[in-house]
């Protein structure tokens, strides 16, 4: 049946010709009186361009012929005979023949230029399609998916890319996915190698494996092979294939050198995280070695003056050297508290565990704890009493304010004022936190949440540059935000948010807890 209707398809020009010079003849023979021989052999052509513009030289010359005949036999004398009573009349069908001849050549020939002008315009419009969809992809998965199922439509043929992995092994994309087994059995997969290998193309319409149905490609840039295009091209004439090996080696190209983009852009990314390890790393060592020194001259220095000499302190004395070392012991503490904090956070491993409490109660707790640290600063608290409860990791939170208030006695003076107030700001509670210090200056206010980062202008004041940024972990895992603001005068007032959450009955008749701010 297929094979009947192609025959069909290739034979309907010819009889769409001959019938158009049957039509052209009827119609002359009609109205041929009103026109001269020399006339009427010239409509002929008519057919002849017609012919060689839509279908090319064979429909053309096959009307040039037929023309020619009916021409003769319906129209020179004598009439209905094939004989000419003129010899003249000889030149003139050698001349019609040549000028149709010649027409049909130059259209036919125009044609072909007109269609590869056509092919060459859609090949650059598909590159410029497929560039512009794998410009932004920056993985080799989807790169390959996208890049495959482009060419596949585009040449409407099986399409697949043969990588090599790390383990010298082949690592295959096909395109279709239905169709996956086509490119995957041995003798694939030895073209491919071969190709791989001696970086030339294999298959039909090159020097190699001409009676091959598929084409092979190498992707190549900069004399680096990447893989390997391999094109189900099928039995397609040896004529179209020099225009479709051109066509193909472009996107080729185009794909390796997608390829070796998403490399490069791997291969810096690497490149960035070891250079940024390696200055967290070199950051953390600085910071934990002023960190960790000073408190530990303390202990031992404290320690060594009890051991060697008791029996000069005094009972004052004596508390005094062991409230020292409970200063550098909490100190220490604060400091691998944060890093194993941090090592939490960034590996997802914090976890949250939620209570119902009231904000006054955290602020008390943290507050306790830092009570030797104070030294003497004047702590004022403004928290209302009808303030509702929010459901908070109080242990975590309570962390954040440690940091936070410790972060306000280290960077202001002995005899501050350190001022905590909480808000009840429409669906959040506010707590904000004011200090007399240094401050932050406006260049630094929006990097204090960064790890390990340190203002200029408070460098020389011991630090690691961790509490702030894990302050911020901490109450974003809430829903919460922190900011930071001048205080007025000077000091700094950091604010903490976070989302009120209500108790309300499901349908088991248990609470359950609803926010609009975060999914709990």
């Amino acid at each position: 049946m297929e094979t009947k209707k192609s025959e069909l398809v290739s034979i309907m020009p010819y009889l769409i010709t001959i019938i158009f010079v049957v039509v052209l003849t009827a119609c002359l023979k009609v109205v041929g009186s009103a026109f001269d021989l020399v006339n009427i052999v010239l409509l002929y052509l008519f057919p002849v361009l017609f012919s060689a513009v839509r279908w090319g030289k064979g429909p053309s010359f096959l009307a040039a012929g037929l023309g020619m005949i009916i021409f003769d036999f319906f129209f020179v004398p004598p009439v209905f005979s094939l004989t000419v009573s003129d010899l003249r009349y000889l030149i003139s069908f050698i001349v019609f023949l040549s000028v149709a001849g010649l027409t049909a050549s130059l259209a036919s020939k125009l044609r072909r230029q007109i269609r590869q002008a056509e092919q060459k315009e859609a090949s650059t419009a598909a590159l410029y399609a497929l560039s512009r969809k794998i410009t932004a992809i920056s993985d080799v998965d989807a790169l390959l998916q996208q890049v495959l199922q482009h060419i596949s439509e585009m040449l409407d043929a099986k399409t697949a890319i043969v990588l090599p992995n790390l383990m010298g092994e082949q690592r295959i994309e096909v395109y279709p996915k239905e169709d996956s087994d086509w490119a995957k059995d041995e003798a694939h997969l030895s073209i491919s190698s071969w190709v791989y290998k001696h970086n030339t193309s294999a298959g039909r319409g090159t020097q190699s494996l001409r009676e091959s149905s598929n084409l092979y490609i190498p992707l190549d840039t900069d004399h680096q092979v990447h893989g390997v295009f391999v094109v189900d091209v099928g039995q397609r004439s040896m004529a179209d294939m020099p225009e479709l090996i051109r066509i193909i080696e472009a996107l080729s190209d185009l794909v390796a050198v997608a390829i070796s983009r998403v490399k490069l852009a791997d291969e810096a990314k690497v490149a960035q995280l070891t250079a940024e390890s390696e200055k967290l790393r070199t950051a953390l060592l600085d910071s934990l070695s002023h960190e960790l020194r000073t408190p530990l001259a303390a202990i031992i220095g404290s320690v060594t003056g009890l051991l060697e000499s008791e029996a000069i302190f005094s009972p004052e004395d004596r508390r005094e050297l062991l409230l020292t070392i409970r200063e550098g012991a909490t100190r220490m503490n604060r400091l691998v508290g944060n890093l194993l904090g941090m090592v939490r956070i960034e590996s997802g491993m914090m976890r949250l565990n939620r209570q119902w409490c009231g904000i006054e109660d955290v602020v008390g707790v943290a507050l306790v704890q830092l009570r030797d640290a104070l030294q003497q600063r004047k702590v004022t608290i403004h928290i209302p009493p009808e303030l509702p409860s929010v459901s908070l990791d109080d242990v975590l939170i309570e962390q954040v304010l440690i940091n936070i208030i410790s972060n306000a006695i280290k960077y202001s003076p002995v005899g501050s004022e350190i001022a905590i107030e909480a808000r009840h700001d429409g669906d959040r509670l506010e707590l904000w936190i004011k200090d007399e210090g240094t401050g932050i200056a406006s260049a630094d206010r929006a990097r204090v949440f960064e790890k390990f980062y340190r203002g200029e202008a408070t460098k020389h004041i011991p630090g690691t540059g961790l509490g702030l940024a894990i302050c911020k972990s901490i109450v974003e895992a809430h829903g919460g935000r922190i900011t930071a603001i001048p205080n007025e005068g000077k000091g700094t007032i950091m604010i903490l948010s976070f989302p009120l959450q209500f108790a309300e009955k499901d349908g088991n008749g248990n609470d359950s807890f609803r926010s609009e701010n975060f999914n709990y």
